[in-house]
């Protein structure tokens, strides 16, 4: 029998056991300590953009990068490939994963989506795939991932398609039934759907996608392969990949997970396609599997791929561990888009059941949204003028569709709003307290320009 390779993570020694949670729950004055690095009186509703990271998990990132800086040959040769591989073992078991070779620590799903769409490219230019095959996508993924397919697929002859999802969003019926016309749509005239990609959480609008049932259909309809992208899920909802299902999986463990920017697994389920797979800066690993070749990508600071275990200890001081913090982010999160749905007498862009850690609320009618240039230029005033950082989505009224309406008009704004442990009701008051302010003063988007 050959002899494993210790780089990959293989080892007699597997110890899988989940850390024990702690019997003494941290309080509401270590929380505020931890985080007493983000910027005063700022409310800070935006987790779902950069995420968070408490000071205990910096001064341990600290830590690694002192001792790389002390001595980094030593650190480089002993030390690094092992503290990785501990991180990934960390993950695997997390995301219920069979093997630790198929976890690959990347710096985010941006960089995971470029490794598993230049596969997808590689096979179009060497002529594996005909021309026009077809990759199918939400059409509100992530801007990255769809230059990405633009860099890597379509420039090579493949074509897209998108599914169109309704917005707002009642049922996870809408979303399957769209994404069954689109699999027909993209099967059409012969073609052959070679990659779906799937995001578990969209990021704007954000709504949780039913991504189990939408992989089901992927496999009965003959798509050769799923990739799930799931950039804010890992510390926001389960994640299960042997019940998802897919063949690749990307979390950013920085959004929802608390690690420091940047750091996301990536996993990929053993086959013969995931041998193909290779880290888009080619080091002198290539070639040696992607965790390997993604352990080391050059001279760089690889602190943040160090520190999963130094947050298991934060989250485990929370009651009910990381699902405890699932759980009580999505009820405040849905709690407070109620509330100021009702302040401001609009609606929430999703049923509770099918948002996480984030929720779409509408805005007033009479802020006249009109654009994405005015949905920039509200957040810009929110962040300069009343200190809160949120993001605002567009919803421009199609003709022919029913638009949701406000008593003074059609709804054409939402402020996606997140929910970390750090927030507190004071934060979603000062929101709620500015969109009133703003609309008692009759100032629409247009207005803001000239302030």
């Amino acid at each position: 029998m050959e002899h494993e390779d210790p780089r990959n993570g293989e080892s007699n020694h597997r110890n899988s056991k989940k850390p024990k949670i702690s019997s003494k729950f941290i309080s509401e004055s270590y929380i505020r300590d931890e985080f007493s690095h983000h910027q005063p009186r700022v409310a800070r509703i935006n987790n779902g953009s950069f995420g968070s990271c408490p000071g205990s998990v910096l001064a341990a990132q600290r830590q690694w990068q002192l001792q790389y800086l002390r001595q980094p040959d030593d650190f480089y040769f002993n030390t690094l490939r092992n503290r990785i591989t501990a991180s990934r073992k960390i993950i695997k078991d997390l995301i219920n994963a069979d093997h630790v070779d198929e976890v690959s620590l990347v710096d985010n799903a941006t960089t995971a989506a470029a490794i598993v769409l230049q596969q997808i490219g590689r096979s179009f230019a060497e002529g594996k795939f005909q021309k026009n095959d077809t990759v199918l996508m939400l059409h509100c993924a992530f801007q990255a991932v769809k230059k990405s397919i633009q860099a890597y697929v379509t420039r090579a002859g493949g074509s897209i398609t998108e599914v169109r999802l309704p917005f707002p969003v009642n049922s996870e019926e809408e979303i399957i039934s769209e994404f069954k016309k689109s699999i027909e749509k993209g099967k059409s005239n012969g073609r052959k759907i070679r990659l779906a990609i799937i995001d578990h959480i969209t990021s704007m609008p954000s709504v949780v996608i039913p991504v189990k049932e939408l992989v089901r259909i992927c496999r009965a309809e003959g798509v050769e392969q799923v990739f799930v992208d799931a950039a804010h899920a890992i510390g926001s909802v389960k994640v299960d990949v042997k019940e998802v299902g897919a063949d690749f999986y990307v979390s950013n463990l920085h959004k929802w997970f608390f690690c420091p920017p940047s750091v996301a697994f990536l996993y990929c389920k053993k086959s013969n396609l995931s041998s193909d797979m290779h880290h888009p800066v080619v080091s002198h690993e290539y070639g040696n599997g992607l965790p390997i070749e993604s352990a080391w990508i050059g001279t760089r600071d690889y602190s943040s791929q160090l520190v999963v275990s130094a947050v298991l200890e934060f989250v485990n001081r929370f009651e009910g561990g990381i699902e405890g913090i699932m759980k009580r982010n999505h009820e405040e999160v849905v709690k407070m888009g109620k509330m100021l749905a009702e302040s401001w007498g609009t609606n929430l862009g999703s049923p509770p059941e099918m948002c996480a850690g984030m929720i779409m609320v509408g805005l007033p009618s009479r802020l006249c949204l009109n654009s994405e240039e005015d949905a920039l230029r509200l957040r810009s005033h929110l962040r300069d003028c009343y200190e809160v950082e949120v993001p605002i989505f567009y919803q421009a009224v199609k003709d022919g569709e029913e638009a949701v309406r406000d008593k003074d008009g059609f709804i054409t704004g939402y402020a996606r709003i997140s929910h970390q442990v750090y927030n507190t009701l004071q934060d979603y008051e000062k929101f709620r307290d500015a969109i009133n302010r703003l609309v008692e003063d009759g100032k629409t988007c247009k207005m803001l320009l000239i302030e």
